[in-house]
């Protein structure tokens, strides 16, 4: 039972148990978070009351940190997300997150108790959302709400509001928003546009729920070359689908919106239950797997990182670890890199060679060839063998809008 903090030990007590529940990452409306946030109201009252001035401010500790360790913006990124993110952490204008101080107190070693400052303004007001930044006639258009709506426009609060509440509620879906990601592109990608697809991710999971309970520690190296084998099927797309579900992984198929440039992401709002979205930006097999082992990577070595959301531009070459990390990962789940080495198809440009080591891999060769044509920089090449437009139709469900 939870109690009001009398003395030093109790209080000693109470911010080691904040920092046992903060590394469970709890999420929003929880038992965990209710504990959490009450232990946090008692700390600050035991502080406020024994220590008036004692912490300092969460920011000034966070600029503090960096310039004792010659930190620049950039390299916040991995722990509260996307440089944009972090201005406006660092200006005050977006407040902190459970998963960013996480992220923080683990990498950077700033106290919780100083961090845990900022919690009570965690969650975004809904009276500063701007309803009208959504994309809202591509939520209308793609039937993402029901009804028949009418002057879109000027009902874009309503609209949005139907939305998310088929993530349970209004307040759920913008705390998701205000978590720590990470994106990888090279253009500035439209945030409402991506916030709405990736809850739009969320609801298709929650409607059609894996077919188990997922294992961390599940997806390693071996766990993803047996899923590439899939892909020698024509239905490959289907199969790995399947497969996943039965692993407790829901893989989102969902047609990208405007201005977001996305090819796919790994979702980890809540750690025991990773979600997987891809866009087929490309409808490409080689590109369909690639995605999705890259995915499945952030999975395997980022799920305890902190960072909830990652969201990719494929054909942005990785400038930060965690992207070098997944390419990595993803290569040499679909490629081991002595099988390519030692053949014919790192050196030559045939599809008798491609063909050869995709047999000997038992992999689809349009895998190998997009290898090829990536390291040899020429896209021209091999252009039959990549697999046009066979993955979109593998899924007939999705409202592909180009």
């Amino acid at each position: 039972m939870i109690k009001v903090i009398k003395n030093r030990d109790e209080y000693h007590d109470a911010l080691e148990r904040i920092e046992i529940l903060m590394e469970h990452d709890p999420g929003e409306g929880t038992e965990v978070a209710d504990e959490l946030e009450l232990l946090t109201l008692l700390v600050k009252q035991y502080e406020a009351k024994e220590h008036p001035t004692s912490l300092p401010d969460p920011i000034d500790a966070i600029k503090f940190r960096m310039e004792q360790q010659n930190l620049a913006h950039r390299d916040l990124v991995p722990f509260i997300g996307s440089r944009s993110k972090v201005s406006e952490v660092l200006s005050g204008k977006r407040p902190l997150t459970l998963s960013m101080m996480r992220a923080l107190h683990a990498n950077l070693g700033i106290p919780a108790k100083v961090l845990l400052q900022e919690r009570d303004q965690s969650l975004l007001d809904e009276n500063e959302i701007d309803w009208n930044s959504f994309p809202i006639q591509e939520i209308v258009s793609r039937g993402w709400v029901p009804g028949d709506w009418k002057n879109v426009r000027d009902n874009a609060e309503e609209i949005m509001r139907d939305f998310l509440s088929q993530m349970g509620t209004v307040k759920g879906a913008v705390a998701m928003f205000r978590k720590s990601d990470h994106i990888r592109s090279a253009r500035k990608m439209d945030e409402y546009a991506l916030d709405t697809w990736s809850a739009r991710i969320v609801i298709k999971s929650r409607q059609n729920p894996p077919q188990t309970n997922f294992k961390k520690g599940s997806v390693d190296l071996n766990f993803m070359r047996g899923l590439a084998k899939l892909s020698w099927s024509d239905s490959g797309p289907l199969l790995a689908q399947e497969y996943l579900s039965k692993h407790g992984i829901p893989l989102v198929i969902e047609h990208h919106l405007p201005r977001t440039y996305l090819d796919g992401a790994a979702i980890l709002v809540e750690t025991d239950r990773p979600i997987i979205g891809l866009t087929v930006r490309h409808d490409r097999i080689d590109n369909f797997w690639y995605c999705l082992m890259h995915e499945l990577a952030h999975i395997a070595l980022h799920i305890d990182t902190g960072i909830v959301s990652f969201f990719d531009d494929l054909d942005v070459e990785a400038s930060e670890k965690f992207e070098r990390e997944a390419d990595e990962l993803a290569g040499e789940a679909l490629i081991p890199g002595d099988a390519w080495k030692s053949s014919a198809a790192s050196r030559l440009r045939t599809a008798q060679a491609a063909e050869k080591l995709a047999r000997s891999l038992q992999i689809h060769p349009a895998i190998v060839a997009g290898r090829m044509r990536h390291e040899s920089n020429s896209f021209r090449i091999l252009s039959q063998l990549i697999g046009h437009r066979q993955v979109r139709c593998c899924f007939k469900d999705v409202k592909w809008s180009d």
